[in-house]
């Protein structure tokens, strides 16, 4: 099933030479005009438990480094290898099972990526005990700690991790009844009943470990997983060991390259979400690979972390958000060692959770070319936190971002003709059995097929080849249509505007249910503002920066130029009104990932919408 992408693009360079699939599609057109897309061949064997895996590289590279963090007295990378992290995993299983614990009292895990984080969570997996990922921002950031209250009514831990008592303090009391007990690698709390992390490491492993190990099986429930909650309280999907387990064999399949080599991976993606905490740990420890925690972030100062990490890690393989890449781009072009550093080793480059600008790809393949004399393979793919995430796949290379690729082994995609477009919907051995605690969430989940659906549209790459891939169309529930009865397809909008308007923005909410034409809200880079008025007051409000005659006109001529390029009113905006207040993670208006809630902003934020429609507004942007 796989093949070598030697592909070229003329002048912009060859690609690099690397093993990746070579699928067959089968497309099946259905008298009830659905369309089913997948591959021929059969998914191949995968484990039942996913520490079978960790226990297969502790026997087969056994001294080789499986997690490293910065964590020593100088900032220095401490590290653990594949036997010493199955060792710790049989021992903690040992601590975890005298806790009683069960789907009905799993483990919460309150704080971010580290090692201790990884081997508690690898440790409940071996003996069959689901734990559960919270985003750090819940207990750290959240000013009423509503939303992790709803999760622990939702799942009623029977025991809570948290590296930091003293950080996760104020949360902890807020939210964690009394009665449950805490695990801590520093600084327990006074008062609670508090084991300290080192103190588990040191037990025996009882033949209890093994006996709890023989009964996990592919639906045990390994994790469960929140989604954002930006429509209301989070969501718990179950992650089984069978969703989880599959995934990563579809992942192996794509990437054939990693059977090749162990992969090499730095990376700051949460564990609390599928991409960062099934994906990309997964792909590490699935194929015995290496996996630093990248403790940088793709904002202004956090991408110096990730930069520092990058002049000592050279990775094979590498994902980010598109934010992170616009963040890292400026370093690489200025810095000729770190980009050597970067792309030397390099085989793969994935971005997802948003739309790449064009800028970016264009800068990406450049730098790539012009320090290696090759492209490295750029790609992004499709998926969701019921989908393991890995479902669909761009593995060809490609002239512009966008292309989420084709369905990967096992996954069977169903398009849904709906409202001129095309519904996706999915099935395979990767997809949730459903919501906990939430039998009516799930039912509505899927189709009378067993589809699960996704909520997002698709549309052909080439209508006459379902094998050249999909692009992206918007969210089924974002669309909505002008009082003209023209409909507006947010998801592609939203991209052109964010690549036209370039780094001045971080994102956009688009507005004009039941309006003459569209409007949107616009969520500056203060810091890129600044810069344009460089003898402003840096101490000056946002509101006072926003206002700035030379901002106001920049995003005037901005929308003109977007004007110009439009084809019609279901994509011709015509005023804007750039934002003063930050989004509210409580609100829900802005996920813990950083990405922002087009429902929630237009449903917090309905005066604004209304000022966007008034004649009289000496803050609207207008054309």
């Amino acid at each position: 099933m796989s093949g070598t992408s030697t592909a070229s693009r003329g002048s912009k360079g060859p690609l690099r030479n690397i093993r990746v699939w070579k699928p067959e599609i089968l497309t099946d057109h259905r008298s009830d005009g659905t369309i089913h897309v997948g591959q021929s061949a059969e998914l191949g064997a995968y484990p039942n438990n996913i520490t079978e895996r960790l226990a297969h590289w502790a026997t087969a590279s056994p001294d080789r480094v499986f997690l490293a963090e910065r964590g020593g007295p100088q900032g220095e990378w401490r590290g653990i290898s594949y036997a010493e992290a199955f060792n710790s995993v049989r021992r903690l299983g040992h601590g975890l099972l005298q806790y009683g614990l069960s789907a009905d009292r799993p483990l919460l895990i309150l704080s971010g990526n580290d090692i201790e984080h990884a081997l508690l969570g690898l440790a409940a997996c071996h003996v069959g005990i689901p734990y559960s990922p919270i985003a750090p921002a819940y207990s750290t950031i959240s000013a009423d700690f509503e939303k992790l209250r709803d999760i622990v009514a939702l799942l009623t831990p029977g025991l809570v991790f948290a590296a930091d008592g003293a950080r996760f303090s104020a949360a902890i009391k807020a939210a964690i009844p009394a009665s449950v007990p805490l695990i801590v690698t520093r600084n327990p709390l006074a008062g609670r009943d508090s084991t300290v992390f080192a103190e588990m490491t040191t037990a025996q492993p009882s033949t209890a470990v093994d006996a709890a190990h023989s009964k996990v099986g592919p639906d045990t429930i390994a994790k469960f997983l929140f989604t954002s909650g930006s429509t209301g309280s989070p969501k718990a999907v179950i992650n089984t060991q069978r969703m989880i387990c599959s995934n990563q064999e579809m992942v192996r399949d794509c990437y054939a390259f990693v059977q090749d080599e162990p992969p090499v991976i730095l990376d700051w993606a949460p564990w609390n979400h599928t991409a960062g905490g099934n994906k990309v740990f997964g792909l590490a420890l699935y194929n015995g690979g290496t996996f630093y925690i990248d403790d940088g972030r793709p904002t202004p100062s956090g991408i110096e972390a990730t930069v520092r990490n990058l002049r000592d890690v050279a990775p094979t393989w590498y994902f980010n958000v598109p934010k992170g890449f616009i963040d890292l781009i400026p370093w690489l072009e200025t810095d000729p060692d770190l980009r050597k550093r970067f792309f030397g080793k390099l085989n793969m480059i994935l971005y997802a959770g948003a739309g790449l600008p064009q800028r970016a790809w264009d800068a990406i393949e450049a730098l790539s070319v012009q320090t290696t004399g090759e492209r490295v393979l750029l790609a992004t793919g499709l998926g969701a936190t019921e989908t393991g995430p890995f479902s669909l796949m761009c593995m060809t290379p490609q002239e512009v971002a966008g292309n989420c690729g084709i369905p990967a082994l096992g996954v069977e995609l169903k398009l849904v003709p709906f409202e001129g477009r095309l519904e996706a919907r999915l099935r395979g051995p990767n997809v949730t059995p459903g919501y906990w605690r939430n039998p009516e969430l799930t039912a509505n989940a899927f189709d009378e097929e067993g589809f699960y659906r996704l909520g997002d549209a698709l549309r052909f790459a080439d209508p006459s080849d379902a094998g050249k891939g999909f692009y992206f169309d918007g969210r089924i529930g974002e669309n909505f249509k002008l009082t003209t009865g023209t409909w507006v397809n947010v998801g592609p909008l939203r991209a052109k505007f964010i690549d036209h308007f370039g780094a001045i923005v971080q994102d956009v909410v688009i507005a004009g249910l039941d309006r003459e034409f569209i409007s949107v809200l616009v969520v500056p880079d203060l810091q890129i503002c600044r810069t344009l008025c460089p003898e402003k007051d840096p101490n000056c409000t946002a509101s006072e920066l926003i206002h700035e005659p030379r901002i106001q006109e920049k995003f005037r001529s901005l929308l003109s130029s977007l004007a110009a390029e439009s084809t019609g009113s279901s994509n011709l905006i015509r005023r804007l009104l750039v934002l003063e207040e930050p989004m509210s993670l409580d609100r829900g208006e802005i996920t813990d990932k950083g990405s922002v809630s087009q429902r929630a902003v237009l449903r917090q934020r309905a005066h604004l919408i209304d000022e966007l429609y008034s004649d009289n507004s000496s803050r609207v942007i207008a054309i």
